[in-house]
């Protein structure tokens, strides 16, 4: 279920997916960079775009420069929202302690990703109503995976479980 939405654009290389199917599509950069290492910089797109009312359109790190070289985007996602009409750039952050990362024109620095966004409506009361998992915020579920589902080996009293 791919539904197309038109996405107005000025300047810019065209933001576009390398494979049938990928969530996004890839932007590039316009303007050359030298990241040493830990630093940061906002590097140009020259992309702006008008996406439709109901439409927000997130900036993601590519996986092969976190992988390769350790390069990702310090506010991931950035959010472009459909009333913005300036030019998408991308804050990167080099994470490798030793080696510098070179950004050059036209290389791919990010990913746009382009989703339906629901509007909610606020309604302030005095209490929340209750769930499973109540007030359990960083680290609530542990470190390690443990399966809810029963055991298939049998127990020391050659019981299933």
């Amino acid at each position: 279920m791919a539904d197309n939405v038109d996405v107005l654009i000025s300047s810019g290389a065209v933001p576009a997916y390398s494979h049938p199917g990928d969530a996004g599509a890839d932007l590039t950069a316009a303007e050359a960079v030298e990241l040493a290492p830990g630093a940061r910089a906002t590097v140009a797109t020259g992309v702006s775009i008008a996406l439709p009312d109901g439409f927000v359109a997130f900036v993601v790190p590519r996986s092969g420069l976190a992988a390769r070289h350790g390069i990702t985007i310090v506010n991931s996602p950035g959010t472009v929202d459909a009333g913005y009409r300036g030019e998408i750039r991308v804050t990167l952050l080099n994470t490798d302690t030793e080696h510098p990362y070179s950004v050059q024109i036209g290389d791919r620095i990010a990913q746009i990703v382009v989703m339906p966004v629901s509007r909610a409506r606020f309604i302030p009361v005095t209490k929340l109503p209750g769930s499973h998992r109540g007030e359990g915020g960083f680290g609530s579920t542990g470190l390690r995976s443990e399966s809810t589902e029963p055991s298939t080996e049998p127990t020391t009293s050659g019981v299933l479980s």
